[in-house]
This record gives C-alpha cells, sequence and structure tokens, in this order.
C-alpha cells in the first residue's frame, strides 16, 4: 500500500491488487485494481474517507500508522461494498472515539454486513454537511451507483469529489494521477459496462447532481484520480446518452461449424454496408470486453446451436449477461442452426426481456447454411443497414 499527498492535509492510502483476476467472483481484471481511502486533517477534525478491501486492511492499518495518524473523529461509508468498508471494523477498533458517517440504507446495509454498532453509525442526509474546523465536507446522495445506498463526498475548500465507484476504474498503477489517459478511458469504460450500465438512467440524474459542483480533482475509490475532471465526466456523458454507434456486436459460439459459417458470412455483407462488426468467440472471450462493446453498439446477435433443444450454454450465458446489462441497442436478432429442433430461439428471447429492442427476424437453419440459408442472411443484412440508416448512422 502506498500514501501519496493529494494537497495539504490530504492524503491517499492505496491498496494497490497487481494479480487479483476476479472482482467479485465475477469480473474479469486484466489490469489487476486499487483500493483507494482518503485521509483529510481539518484544523479540529480528521476524517477517513472510505477504507479498503479486508484482505488489504492490514496495508490500511500500517499506512496511517506510518504517517502518525493519532485520531480520527469520522469515517466515511460512501458505499457499504466490503471493498470499501470491510476495514471499518478495525478502525473503529483503532480509533474507538470515530463515528461512521453513511446514508439512512447505507446504516442499514453496516450493521448487516460487518455487525458494526448502531450507536457508532450518524445518518447523513441529503445535502448535509460536517465542518473538520477549517475544512468542510458536503455529502451528496448518489443511489445507484451501483447500490442503492450510495453517496459521494465534496470537499468544499479544496474542490475535491471523493466519488467512491462512481468515475472509477479497475486499474493498478504506481502513479495515483493519469498517466495514459488512454488506458484510463477503456479501463473506465469497462469498468462502467460491467458495473453500472444496469443503472444508466438513474445515472445522468446523478451526474447532473456532480455536475453543479466546481471541481478541481475527482477522486474515486478504485483507480486512478481524475486531474482533468472534464475527461470522465464527458466520457460519461457519452455513455449514459441515448445515441448509439453503426455498431453490431456478435456473441457467437459453434459446435460443429455450422453456425460459425453463418457467423463469418454475416460479417462479411455487414462490413461490405461499411458497418463496424465486434463479433466476440464465447468459448475464449473476455466478458469484460463484450461488457464494453455492448455500450454503444446499436445492434445484438447472438449467434448458437441448438443443444437439447435450448440455446449453447454459453450463448444462453451471453444473452443473460446482457438482459442484465440493460444496452442502449435499439436492434436485436438471433443466428444459429439445429440438428433435429428445438427451442433455442424462444429461450434467447426469453431472456432478453429488459431489452428495449426491437426484433429482427431471426435465421436458424438446420445442419450447414445452403445457398438459401445465406440469402436469409443477406436479408437480415439488408434490414440491419436500412435500420441504421434510418437512424441517421449511416450516412
Amino acid at each position: 500500500m502506498t500514501i501519496n499527498k493529494i494537497k495539504e492535509g490530504i492524503y491517499t492510502f492505496r491498496s494497490l491488487d497487481w494479480d487479483r483476476r476476479l472482482f467479485d467472483e465475477l469480473i474479469p481484471l486484466p489490469n489487476g485494481t486499487t483500493y483507494n481511502a482518503y485521509y483529510v486533517k481539518g484544523s479540529k477534525k480528521n476524517v477517513l474517507i472510505d477504507t479498503a478491501d479486508p484482505k488489504k486492511g492490514k496495508d490500511l492499518i500500517e499506512n496511517i500508522r506510518e504517517l502518525g495518524i493519532k485520531k480520527i473523529d469520522y469515517v466515511i461509508a460512501n458505499h457499504a461494498e466490503q471493498d470499501h468498508s470491510g476495514t471499518i471494523p478495525e478502525i473503529l477498533n483503532l480509533f474507538p472515539e470515530a463515528t461512521v458517517i453513511c446514508t439512512k440504507t447505507g446504516k442499514k446495509l453496516l450493521k448487516e454486513l460487518l455487525l458494526i454498532p448502531e450507536n457508532k453509525i450518524k445518518i447523513m442526509e441529503t445535502q448535509g454537511e460536517i465542518s473538520l474546523g477549517d475544512k468542510h465536507l458536503k455529502f451528496i446522495k448518489t443511489p445507484w451507483v451501483h447500490w442503492p445506498e450510495t453517496m459521494v463526498t465534496y470537499l468544499k475548500e479544496e474542490k475535491i469529489l471523493f466519488s467512491c465507484d462512481f468515475f472509477g476504474s479497475h486499474l493498478a498503477q504506481s502513479s495515483p494521477y493519469i498517466s495514459n489517459k488512454a488506458k484510463v478511458y477503456e479501463a473506465a469504460k469497462r469498468y462502467y459496462a460491467e458495473i453500472m450500465m444496469p443503472f444508466r438512467e438513474i445515472i445522468k440524474k446523478n451526474i447532473e447532481k456532480v455536475s453543479e459542483l466546481e471541481i478541481d480533482l475527482i477522486a474515486p475509490s478504485h483507480g486512478p484520480i481524475h486531474q482533468e475532471p472534464q475527461f470522465i465526466l464527458n466520457a460519461y456523458q457519452k455513455w449514459v446518452e441515448d445515441s448509439v454507434k453503426n455498431e453490431v456486436v456478435i456473441p457467437c459460439v459453434s459446435m460443429h461449424g455450422s453456425t460459425r459459417m453463418m457467423v463469418d458470412y454475416l460479417i462479411d455483407v455487414l462490413i461490405k454496408k461499411d458497418i463496424t462488426v465486434k463479433p466476440f468467440n464465447l468459448t475464449e472471450v473476455d466478458l469484460g470486453e463484450l461488457a464494453k462493446a455492448l455500450v454503444d453498439t446499436a445492434t445484438i446477435i447472438i449467434a448458437s446451436p441448438t443443444v437439447l433443444k435450448g440455446p449453447h450454454p454459453r450463448a444462453f450465458y451471453a444473452a443473460y449477461l446482457t438482459n442484465v446489462l440493460q444496452p442502449k441497442a435499439k436492434f436485436a436478432s438471433i443466428i444459429g442452426s439445429y440438428g433435429w429442433g428445438g427451442k433455442m430461439v424462444n429461450m434467447i428471447k426469453e431472456t432478453l426481456t429488459n431489452l428495449d429492442v426491437e426484433l429482427l427476424k431471426p435465421v436458424v437453419i438446420k445442419g450447414q447454411p445452403a445457398e438459401e440459408d445465406y440469402r436469409m442472411l443477406d436479408q437480415l443484412a439488408d434490414s440491419i443497414y436500412e435500420k441504421h440508416k434510418n437512424m441517421g448512422l449511416i450516412v
């Protein structure tokens, strides 16, 4: 864990988890991650904003001791998930005079998840503030970024937004600040896709709340600090808006080659129509990359063979993942093959109920594709082209 001075009396404690490759036993982490806690020393009161994942709690305690901190009056719990709040019990043991500040919903979760005593928690209402003497902290509720209890903390005098998961990225690096914008942009987009995208409409409102603030730094709980706040604010504005790109994402799997032949043919036809195609082989794909591609795409095509009357399990999972992430895509379809029959199309359709999409006519064939089957794929490509053109995606 490293200590970095941000400004006078303001420090970040960064737990660098270089080797972590899976988050919540679900989300791939190609670049590791960080757990960022922040210490603010006031003329009268001191505050710790968020803590660390329990497995990194020892590192946080060592950093607190290394910095010579003798008193913590408040522990701000912007988010109750354990990678942020998991070390709060140890902090309270070390500083028994400290009070935990969180939202009303956050209090309930902290009591349930970490067994924190009720008398150690103070509820902070929307737009509430506390004084540290020469510094003042303002709290803003930002529900569903990405749990119901989340809030952000704003240090008024220094114009720093401690945004917790909001505007974060799973990215371990030596510097506490952005050194490679392109790399951070891709990591932040992936983070948004995997964690935030299902709450896109609510996030729009939360962006409006923080955009009203004068911000010099955005300090998230994962990834580097944004010394150019507009960089990440503009990115989020683009990701949450309703517009889509002239793209087709194709999660696909093939058992004996028939579905793969269909996918390859469709890709070639779409490319000739100047449509960007992003295929993902579901036997090898990093699902985070698939999620990231879903952020902007106009059309999603699930390609699957039929296995025991239903879709291939990997295709079914891709459909399930797409459904829970709720991308803003406008169109969807299904292609694939079967040997003797089944309910593959209906099962995938029933899995995509959260998507507000127009379902284009599926192309499902028996065995290997013949000439008439390729013609149906041509018709699907023509339909996609017309839909994209009518939206102004193709000039």
